[in-house]
């Protein structure tokens, strides 16, 4: 068995496939908007069906990966991913790409439920912190997606074409990686789950973090782009790249941040990463030039970089809910603001203003830093090495 398949590598690619395929989504939302006549509002009710199919999709994620394993499962969503981009990119009509969307929300959301149960399962081996190096892989992987669709936009390639050779690619260099052998640890759970997954206890408050860091991700995917095209006027292949330096950064974070929770705890490094996400948005919707732009993105995918990860793992360890459930609950708030919140970006934005509309990114950021010492509360399993 070569030795560059280990565990860690085998969660951090199925994070790296997730995350390349929403970037790839992110980087040609314009043209996507464009092709089909799509206002603001419009588009704004297509990111809306995607976010619904999320939603829909994380309770049952929940209760199959608990009853079936979080690897099976994150290895059956994969190719339903997968197709699901080829489709939104090949629909003729609004109609259709709706469809698609919510295709392609509920692949991506049940995925993400998996994903994180097999990344908990590996930190809880380990035997220490790694939930934000693998997280890093997801950002490293939307970034290239990003940067795919600057180079498809310069190569003069259609949406679809972009999003099937998009696929393709990275389906065939992940799909090695996600076959590592793995054996689960936690025991399959066949009881009964809630229809509609939100947390309870203090798990709520861990979820108001993920809504708060999910509604800034989100935004960047859908709305960085077209922020820049109308704030400044770039060009498509300029406003690429607001994405692109964002998970850049966030990618930077991630990997050092493990050794920041070691040493200074969850709750500091959460609360420093909502302050420093709020000052990037204050930089992107104060005057806006594009050095400045690209600064304020930058400071956002800092901050935001260390929330969810910190959200999952202390979902992972709550002592009186499943793993598969708790991530569940946790990721209909955190994940739900990702794919929904965009909507309601574009609801306000259509009533007043895009850059007003960001505002409201700023205010979450500053309730994550708020609430972020519940990340570190008592009464959580603490991550162990498995004999």
């Amino acid at each position: 068995m070569p030795t560059f398949r280990t565990p860690w590598r085998g969660a951090a690619a199925a994070f790296a496939l997730n995350g390349f395929l929403l970037g790839a989504w992110a980087s040609r939302v314009p043209a996507v908007a464009e092709r089909h006549g799509l206002s603001e509002a419009e588009l704004g009710f297509m990111i809306l069906l995607m976010g619904l199919g999320a939603l829909v999709s994380f309770p049952l994620a929940g209760r199959l990966s608990d009853a079936l394993g979080a690897v099976r499962l994150t290895r059956r969503m994969a190719p339903v991913y997968l197709l699901s981009l080829v489709l939104a990119g090949l629909a003729p009509s609004p109609l259709t790409l709706g469809a698609a969307l919510v295709l392609f929300g509920a692949a991506h959301g049940a995925m993400d439920v998996a994903m994180n149960g097999w990344a908990a399962e590996v930190e809880r081996q380990m035997g220490r912190s790694v939930m934000s190096s693998i997280h890093a892989m997801w950002s490293f992987g939307a970034g290239i997606g990003a940067a795919s669709g600057l180079a498809a936009v310069g190569l003069g390639l259609s949406v679809g074409l972009h999003f099937a050779l998009a696929a393709l690619a990275i389906g065939a260099a992940m799909g090695p990686f996600l076959s590592v052998p793995w054996t689960s640890r936690i025991a399959p759970r066949r009881g009964r789950a809630p229809v509609f997954a939100l947390p309870r206890g203090p798990l709520i408050l861990v979820g108001l973090i993920a809504l708060s860091s999910g509604f800034g991700e989100g935004a960047m995917v859908d709305w960085s782009a077209i922020l820049l095209r109308e704030g400044i006027g770039a060009t498509e292949a300029r406003a690429a790249l607001g994405y692109t330096v964002y998970s850049a950064s966030m990618v930077a974070m991630r990997l050092c941040a493990d050794r920041l929770v070691v040493r200074l705890g969850p709750g500091p490094v959460a609360r420093a990463g909502g302050l420093t996400a709020a000052l990037g948005v204050a930089l992107v919707t104060g005057p806006m030039s594009f050095p400045l732009a690209l600064a304020g993105f930058a400071l956002m995918g800092l901050g935001l970089a260390v929330l969810v990860p910190l959200a999952f793992s202390r979902a992972a360890a709550d002592p009186e809910i499943p793993p598969g459930q708790a991530i569940a609950s946790v990721a209909t708030m955190g994940y739900g603001s990702v794919l929904m919140g965009p909507a309601l970006i574009g609801l306000i934005a259509e009533a007043t203003s895009l850059r007003l509309a960001f505002m409201l990114l700023g205010l979450g950021a500053l309730l994550a830093a708020t609430l972020a010492p519940v990340l570190g509360g008592k009464g959580t399993r603490p991550v162990a090495a498995t004999p």
